[in-house]
């Protein structure tokens, strides 16, 4: 936050502040949904308020009696919405008050930026990186099956630390790519095709193009969009069903010892005929996490109660995985939408001797239990949080940062 200092002039003798002299636009107090220890990403519709550019901005918190200018970011893609950070100060209670002046930002730019290399985009804070996007196809190690090969994961998915969280294309499941969103069992035009077992020539899920990136002083982000391939019996693939997969990091300059990810999923069957995601013990958001995590150093904790000997195909509104990281630890709160198709989400968490070390994998799959049809001409969205910190996380926490995913803020403009 940056404090601002009032500034004088001289009228007849006495000093008056020229911060005044700043058009206020409107007051905007915040009740939230919960008090957690994390950052809380809130969006504001600009044009009730205002038209006039971002650049001619500035955000004010309230605070106290100190006011505090604070960054911000436009999305120019949802009726110039507005978003900023409320950051996690427990002494000052649930409610909050900031103040929209047309006065220029004394600094607006961020920390969260894009670097794009030939194959992959990678979101960075600062120096360090923490979220790479695989756009360009990647191919298995020589003397594998090529089938293997694909595009559209996230790998690494980075600890705060700087320690890799994923893993792609390991010896015993070389269809694994980090986090990735394909569906295992998929009716279209009375054929079943596995989008996920690559070896099997079924199907497949392959990057298309960019839809949109940003990049800002609260967030950086992409959209791409994602094309699910039928390939048995054709001699050109064909497209079943699209996905138009976007993510957006938030990260604080307040603490540094964690970042949020929030992951959307639209998906649309391709043309006239409906796609039916079968019910099947796995398929969806998956995640392979780090070689380095196995029974031993790592847990699960559900939002149920439950640890890794019996999360798998329990219902969960999020979902802990830690553990230890060399010297360093890792944390991750995967948390589904009570807007989500099958919301508590049933969860495929590998059990403990799923191999001779017990490697971790987790998986939210809303299609574990039932299927789900999806119509021509509609839309279908999954939107998920994955909370990662370099920091062990208790329930409770977990319990509070959801509350703030699933339920919006309570919020009152009072327009000047």
């Amino acid at each position: 936050m940056i404090k601002i200092k009032p500034l004088f002039v001289l009228f007849l003798g006495f000093s008056l502040p020229i911060f005044g002299l700043a058009q206020k636009l409107a007051t905007v107090e915040i009740a939230l949904p919960a008090i957690s220890n994390y950052a809380y990403p809130v969006s504001l519709h600009l044009n009730s308020i205002t038209h006039l550019p971002d650049s001619a901005l500035t955000l004010i918190e309230v605070s106290n009696g100190e006011r505090m200018e604070i960054p911000f970011q436009m999305d120019p893609m949802k009726e110039r919405t507005l978003h900023w950070l409320v950051t996690p100060q427990g002494e000052m209670g649930i409610s909050r008050t900031y103040e929209l002046h047309h006065r220029k930002a004394e600094k607006n730019t961020g920390t969260l930026g894009l670097q794009q290399t030939e194959k992959a985009l990678v979101i960075h804070k600062n120096k360090q990186d923490l979220w790479q996007y695989n756009f360009g196809v990647a191919y298995p190690p020589e003397g594998v099956d090529s089938a293997y090969a694909r595009s559209g994961f996230v790998h690494p998915m980075w600890s705060p630390g700087g320690k890799s969280l994923t893993r792609i294309q390991p010896p015993d499941h070389y269809h694994h790519y980090g986090l990735w969103n394909p569906w295992t069992r998929a009716e279209y035009k009375g054929e079943t095709i596995d989008f996920w077992n690559l070896a099997e020539r079924q199907g497949t899920v392959r990057f298309a193009n960019f839809v949109t990136k940003s990049e800002g002083p609260v967030f950086a982000g992409y959209r791409v969009l994602h094309e699910h391939l039928v390939l048995q019996n054709r001699d050109i693939p064909e497209v079943a069903m699209t996905e138009v997969q976007g993510t957006r990091i938030y990260a604080s300059d307040e603490d540094e010892s964690y970042y949020i990810a929030d992951i959307s999923i639209l998906l649309n069957p391709a043309g006239k005929d409906p796609v039916t995601l079968k019910e099947y013990r796995y398929g969806s958001l998956g995640w392979r996490a780090t070689e380095k995590w196995n029974r031993d150093n790592s847990e699960v904790i559900t939002s149920e109660g439950l640890n890794r000997k019996a999360a798998d195909g329990s219902l969960a509104r999020w979902c802990i995985v830690q553990g230890e990281l060399d010297t360093d630890y890792a944390s991750v709160v995967m948390m589904s939408s009570p807007t989500n198709y099958n919301h508590p989400e049933p969860l495929r968490i590998w059990p403990e001797d799923i191999s001779d070390r017990g490697d971790m994998y987790a998986n939210f799959a809303p299609t574990k239990n039932m299927d789900w049809h999806l119509e021509s001409g509609k839309s279908y969205v999954l939107n998920y949080r994955f909370l990662v910190s370099s920091k062990k996380i208790s329930p409770e926490a977990a319990e509070a940062a959801w509350k703030q995913f699933a339920s919006s803020p309570k919020m009152t403009i009072i327009k000047e």
